[in-house]
């Protein structure tokens, strides 16, 4: 499954750039990975596995703007379309799976 965390943060003055700053790099820090501007997206095996990320995210929240957290199958995430222009491009593929015995 796929958690999105999309988000609308303020960045008008000094303070605000700053809040947006820290609340993306936690997010890449989590391991996110930029699909567009302010949009952002992970990779989990379960729904279960993402929660503990879910919390974090809560708890990098900033004080001012809106953020939205998605999950998708990934079903749902390869039936979406992409485009750069008027010409379509690939959707990303999920990272390869480790498996361990």
């Amino acid at each position: 499954m796929w958690l999105f965390a999309l988000f609308d943060l303020p960045v008008d003055t000094a303070e605000t750039r700053r809040s947006y700053t820290k609340f993306r790099n936690a997010l890449i820090k989590m391991g996110f990975s930029m699909l567009q501007y302010s949009v952002y997206a992970r990779y989990f095996n379960s729904e279960e596995s993402c929660e503990p990320y879910r919390k974090r995210i809560r708890q990098a929240l900033p004080t001012e703007g809106q953020v939205r957290l998605l999950a998708v199958t990934d079903k749902q995430f390869g039936k979406m379309e992409v485009y750069s222009g008027k010409k379509q491009k690939e959707v990303e593929e999920p990272p390869p799976q480790l498996m361990l015995f």
